[in-house]
């Protein structure tokens, strides 16, 4: 049983308690009341002895005939002696049910006095007239007696009256006392029976609490049980409950810190410099004998990132594509988990939608996820013609948060355009095709990007090595489709990786872009003017080439911040940073990551571009921290415009030779 049903079922016990001690305390104040009562004062008893005449109820002395009679003498003006009278008014007998023996009084005085009915002489306030007359029969033990006492004076004899007596009791007795009577006993009798209901009703309760907790406490059915295990709003609970502690658990702050004592610093020579890993992400469950093959950054949430992944060549029964968004609060599995019937070979969060994820597959469909929705996709393109049918490599939204494009290219030279809320067919399609190859005029895309603030003009990087301009419309001196002329040669091996220099800080450096591929190397290039395009065929070479990667170089970004800081991954499991403004011969930290596996994908997050997020061909999505590099100096944008200048002016020393130089235009 839960602690949770066990505090209910505690709670539920303590108001039963409550509520049996409620009424213990209620039966002992009745208790109480009611001995009081019958040690109350003569007058209290006196007129509950009144009441029960008045109801017709017996006295507490057990009738008329267990009392006493009342002394003569104790009413004032009584008559001495003489036949039996009744007399209109209070009874003979006493409020307090004890009638005295008035020959005994009668003794005493030396009167001689017959037996007669004489009024009570407790209650001044009676209003009822009684006449009762009293007879040896009724009280065989009174004696008329009577006896003349010669050495006492002879007492008076006064005879009352009817006007007399009855006028002296109207005196005293207040008109409206049987209606105060009355409505005394009515209110007893609501008194008692409100209590006689709360009675009730507080057994009732405890009844109801008593079972409630005996259906509490009983064992479920092995049925049950597997119902509620089974039932969706419960393993939704469990979901998202057990989200929300994982990631209380791997919140790194540290809730028992003592800010008395003065922390000890941790820092070295090299802090600024050193490249720390934050975190590990991996899955058994969604990662094993998967490769990562494309990562990204939320733009409105910074702890999240997203990674796609290609099938899982030994499970048959789980879908070929996995999508997974990782929350660096939570390390032991991801916050969303999306599924695709075909690998997933990219992957990008809308910008301008923090809800939606897109993906491009390996048969060619565009998949849309919605993280308010379930794992499979909202939106998909269809396979036919009007779309894609090749591997789907790259893709980039573009355009304002009113006017955007999804922009997604395929291994077939297909270029297409997609509205976000619209995906049965594209908005445009464009052919790119090159007349100078071969066997076919197809360019086989690979890897594309768009320079800051630009919609419509575009990079492409080919299976075969070469780097092309496209256009996605027609412009002053320019067509719609792939530029022709301007060929940029300078890689043997698929151009993997592409990337423009951001927009950022004083001084704009647009038009360099870098590239990575197959062949080991990194190129620095300087795109040509578009207002100028070539009318012949022109082979433009790179402005730099970086050849210190061991192993195939598979992703090459530049910094978001630092004008002259950029990373590459390769196929050894190496991440590299380079400073161009430091070194432009070897990267100024090169870290291994994981196992030493290759590292397929590198994207910097959105927010300061502190942390990079590194897809790995084991499965796992390494975050590291690269420290105080990420911020750069004022001077670093001045000191970029040297370097650049220095590697365009400058011939072997630049990385280039002349020799080199002539081989790659020559497409040797």
């Amino acid at each position: 049983m839960s602690d949770r049903r066990r505090a209910e079922i505690e709670v539920k016990r303590a108001k039963l308690a409550e509520l049996r001690k409620a009424r213990a305390d209620r039966q002992k104040l009745d208790s109480e009341r009611r001995t009081s009562d019958v040690a109350a004062s003569p007058a209290k008893r006196d007129v509950e002895d009144l009441v029960n005449l008045l109801v017709g109820t017996p006295s507490r002395g057990g009738g008329l005939d267990s009392g006493d009679l009342t002394p003569a003498s104790s009413i004032p003006g009584s008559p001495a002696h003489g036949r039996p009278i009744g007399l209109p008014g209070p009874s003979a007998l006493s409020i307090s049910g004890r009638v005295s023996r008035q020959s005994d009084l009668h003794s005493d005085r030396g009167g001689s006095f017959g037996t007669t009915n004489v009024p009570g002489s407790s209650s001044s306030a009676t209003e009822n007239v009684i006449e009762r007359t009293m007879t040896p029969r009724m009280y065989p033990d009174l004696i008329d007696v009577e006896q003349e006492l010669y050495e006492l004076p002879q007492m008076e004899r006064v005879i009352y009256n009817k006007e007399v007596q009855t006028m002296a009791v109207e005196t005293e007795v207040p008109h409206d006392y049987e209606e105060q009577i009355r409505q005394r006993i009515y209110r007893e009798r609501d008194v008692e029976a409100d209590r006689i209901a709360r009675d009730k009703a507080l057994e009732e309760e405890s009844v109801k609490l008593e079972q409630e907790i005996e259906q509490e406490i009983r064992e479920l059915s092995e049925e049950e049980r597997a119902s509620i295990l089974a039932a969706p709003e419960f393993l939704e609970f469990v979901e998202q409950s057990s989200k929300i502690l994982q990631r209380a658990l791997n919140d790194g702050y540290d809730y028992i810190r003592d800010y008395r004592i003065g922390a000890e610093s941790e820092g070295d020579d090299s802090e600024g410099k050193r490249v720390k890993r934050v975190c590990e992400f991996w899955d058994e469950r969604y990662g094993k004998n998967r490769s990562i093959t494309d990562v990204d950054w939320s733009p409105k949430y910074p702890e999240l990132s997203v990674a796609s992944y290609n099938k899982n060549p030994a499970a048959l029964n789980e879908p070929d594509g996995i999508v997974a968004v990782w929350n660096l609060h939570m390390l032991e599995r991801p916050e969303f988990v999306f599924h695709s019937q075909s690998d997933v070979l990219s992957v990008t969060f809308s910008p301008f939608h923090s809800n939606l994820v897109f993906g491009g597959t390996y048969s060619g469909q565009i998949l849309l996820w919605d993280t308010r929705s379930k794992h499979l996709p909202v939106l998909k393109t269809p396979l036919s013609a009007a779309g894609h049918t090749h591997p789907v490599y790259a893709m980039q939204m573009v355009g304002t948060q009113n006017a955007h494009n999804l922009i997604t290219s395929s291994t077939d030279g297909t270029v297409c355009s997609w509205l976000v809320d619209m995906l049965a067919q594209p908005q445009e399609t464009l052919e790119l095709v090159h007349a100078g190859h071969n066997k076919t005029g197809e360019v086989a895309i690979t890897t594309l990007d768009f320079p800051d603030n630009e919609t419509t003009t575009f990079w492409v990087g080919t299976e075969e090595g070469n780097v092309y301009q496209a256009n996605r419309y027609d412009r002053a001196g320019a067509k719609a489709g792939l530029n022709q002329y301007d060929v940029y040669k300078g890689h043997s091996g698929p151009v993997m990786g592409l990337h423009f220099h951001p927009l950022v800080g004083p001084v704009d450096f647009s038009d360099l872009f870098l590239t990575s591929s197959v062949d080991w190397t990194v190129k620095l290039w300087r795109a040509k003017s578009l207002a100028k395009p070539s009318t012949t065929l022109h082979n433009v070479a790179p402005i730099y080439s970086f050849d210190e990667a061991d192993d195939y170089v598979y992703d090459v970004k530049w910094h978001p911040a630092h004008p002259a800081l950029f990373a590459t991954v390769d196929g050894s499991g190496k991440f590299d940073l380079w400073n161009l403004n430091a070194d432009t011969e070897v990267p100024v930290v090169s870290t291994t990551v994981g196992s030493g596996r290759a590292i397929n994908k590198l994207q910097w997050d959105r927010k300061d571009g502190r942390r990079a997020a590194l897809g790995g061909s084991d499965g796992r999505l390494y975050v590291y921290d690269i420290g105080d590099m990420a911020l750069p100096r004022e001077s670093e944008w001045t000191d970029m415009q040297k370097t650049v200048a220095g590697i365009v002016g400058g011939g072997q020393a630049n990385g280039v030779s002349e020799s080199d130089t002539a081989r790659i235009i020559a497409g040797r």
